[in-house]
């Protein structure tokens, strides 16, 4: 009996890749899909605890105030358009296309940002939890534009080290952070780095096969392996890729932070009030929140 090539590549890869243990296409408020929050998603890919997707037109686009953070950092990948920031600690300007704003909050960090420009922007939200060494560190930034971030094959490297290529965001060690593009019929292999158990992906382009298909807007979260993971792109694809040595401490979480222990949560909550304060008193907030 003759048996079809393709359904033959689709039994390989389904033997070969990691299993899909999750999927989801997160929780939509307009134009910003939630795909993971400390509460769900985020417990099982830990240091990766809160993931937003968002793609609307500047005119319409939410509106964001000055709000808090401390505890973690966040990683804002901008796909197209441009999007503006300005933070506590006296930094401001505009991320464009290809441009990354890696913010460690830790200690405590008020900031405010939004979409710029005409273009429609896309792009992704991401959290990272920080180890206890860093969780109440002080506050640090980095505004980097596309030509800062170098490939290995198909996968630019925008946080920790792949394929011999290192990032130039100061992300903690042990995490690894990927924008892949695929043509359609490319294949590529994906070796996690040393001692990386945790993997996941979400997909903003196309339709892409591992052990199953995965489509635009979904994110998918691989069983806690050290295997390697097999994509086949069936249409021109895109998506990101996190991989990490899964965080081994608690998410103890406030409503704009996530620490590792209650006290550090007490102390990172009233260093973002006392900030609160200091901007109220500035009259850079009318109100809380």
């Amino acid at each position: 009996m003759k048996t079809d090539a393709a359904f033959t590549r689709q039994i390989r890869a389904h033997k070969t890749s990691r299993r899909i243990d999750l999927r989801t296409r997160g929780r939509s408020h307009g134009s910003i899909t939630r795909l993971v929050s400390p509460g769900d998603i985020g417990d099982l890919i830990k240091p990766f605890v809160f993931l937003d997707y968002f793609d609307t037109d500047p005119a319409t686009a939410p509106k964001f105030g000055f709000h808090p953070h401390s505890g973690i950092a966040t990683l804002t990948l901008i796909l197209s358009g441009q999007a503006f920031y300005k933070e506590t600690t006296g930094r401001e300007g505009v991320i464009d296309t290809g441009g990354v704003e890696w913010m460690r909050a830790s200690s405590g960090v008020w900031h405010t940002g939004g979409m710029f420009g005409k273009e429609r922007i896309k792009g992704f939200q991401l959290w990272v939890a920080m180890p206890p060494e860093l969780e109440l560190a002080e506050p640090r930034s980095q505004y980097l534009g596309a030509s800062e971030f170098h490939f290995s094959g198909p996968a630019r490297v925008i946080a920790g080290e792949y394929g011999g290529v290192k990032s130039i965001v100061e992300s903690p060690p042990g995490v690894t952070y990927l924008d892949v593009r695929l043509k359609a019929g490319e294949r590529w292999r994906f070796e996690p780095p040393k001692g990386h158990d945790v993997a996941w992906i979400a997909s903003h382009q196309g339709t892409v096969r591992t052990a199953e298909q995965v489509s635009m807007g979904e994110a998918v979260v691989f069983e806690e392996s050290h295997q390697a993971i097999e994509f086949e792109a069936l249409t021109d694809a895109g998506f990101i890729l996190g991989s990490a040595i899964k965080h081994p401490y608690d998410l103890v979480t406030g409503h704009y932070s996530v620490h590792t222990n209650a006290e550090s949560l007490r102390i990172g909550e009233k260093n973002i009030a006392d900030i609160g304060r200091r901007l109220h008193n500035q009259g850079v907030l009318t109100a809380r929140g």
